[in-house]
């Protein structure tokens, strides 16, 4: 499984820009490129699939989804992705950007915090149309590697925007108070995940006491704010030992916990399996 860290800046299709638009007819990488870099990695920049036609398959996280038209996949940096070893529908867009790319856009999107841990997203007809729309102006403007930056951001925000608006469609919107307070939970457990911060510490810096941020938190991730934070570490260990190669010990440590022992009972508990028969079924796979 190899690194991509410097695949947008190698074949960036802007020179300002790490920025990479794929459809069946543009921007494919010559084969022997293309495969240098294996079907399974862990994403170093946000990756976005937008089928028109036919069916694909990809793999987020260790699950699989299947993706259809007028349905879109994203994957956030850090997520592990698997590639179809079979060949995509028969229409679509890919996109890749780096997180300079999103800094220089003029406002967050909060779809990208993925409040409610689902990958894949589903256009109305209307909506599906307006999205395609953008990616071919996308594909006009990365055409050619001189395209001035402020006009690739510009459609980049409006394609963020309609995929925002879709991701909350059957939803409250982020403004109402308690999905922004749990966006903000999830934005702290991120930012501070091997911290191992305590839960009261976590409802004081939020402004909330402890039973209303178990109810928030519960109420939108069927889990208590203790349980999502060990859920996450948990993945957080999947994802290392999908990606690489370190002993039970390195990555206790490096995760925050100070007894390797304690680390592996948790592991355990939380995926029914130990370590090591964890790394024996990847290895199998």
């Amino acid at each position: 499984m190899e690194n991509l860290e410097s695949f947008l800046n190698l074949n960036r299709q802007n020179n300002k820009l790490s920025i990479r638009l794929i459809s069946p007819t543009f921007g494919h990488l010559p084969p022997a490129i293309a495969q240098q870099f294996g079907l399974t990695h862990r994403k170093p920049h946000y990756f976005f699939l937008f089928m028109l036609a036919g069916h694909t398959r990809h793999g987020v996280d260790l699950q699989q989804f299947d993706i259809r038209a007028n349905e879109l996949l994203f994957i956030l940096p850090h997520q592990i992705h698997r590639l179809p070893a079979t060949k995509e529908g028969t229409d679509y867009f890919k996109l890749g950007f780096d997180a300079d790319c999103l800094s220089r856009l003029p406002k967050q999107y909060p779809f990208l915090v993925n409040p409610f841990n689902q990958q894949k997203i589903q256009f109305t007809a209307s909506a599906a149309a307006r999205v395609k729309a953008i990616f071919e102006l996308l594909l006009n403007l990365l055409s050619t590697v001189d395209t001035e930056p402020e006009l690739i951001l510009a459609h980049l925000n409006s394609l963020l925007t309609e995929i925002d608006r879709a991701y909350f469609a059957t939803e409250k919107g982020p403004a109402d108070d308690k999905l922004s307070h749990y966006i903000r939970f999830k934005l702290f457990v991120e930012d501070n995940l091997t911290d191992h911060t305590t839960i009261q510490e976590i409802a004081h810096t939020l402004a909330l006491n402890t039973n209303s941020l178990y109810a928030i938190v519960k109420h939108y991730s069927g889990l208590s704010p203790k349980a999502f934070i060990t859920n996450r570490l948990i993945l957080e260990a999947k994802r290392r030992l999908y990606y690489a190669e370190s002993s039970i010990k390195e990555l206790a440590y490096d995760l925050g916990f100070n007894d390797p022992d304690y680390f592996s009972r948790l592991f355990k508990k939380v995926t029914g399996q130990t370590v090591a028969t964890f790394v024996q079924d990847l290895s199998g796979n």
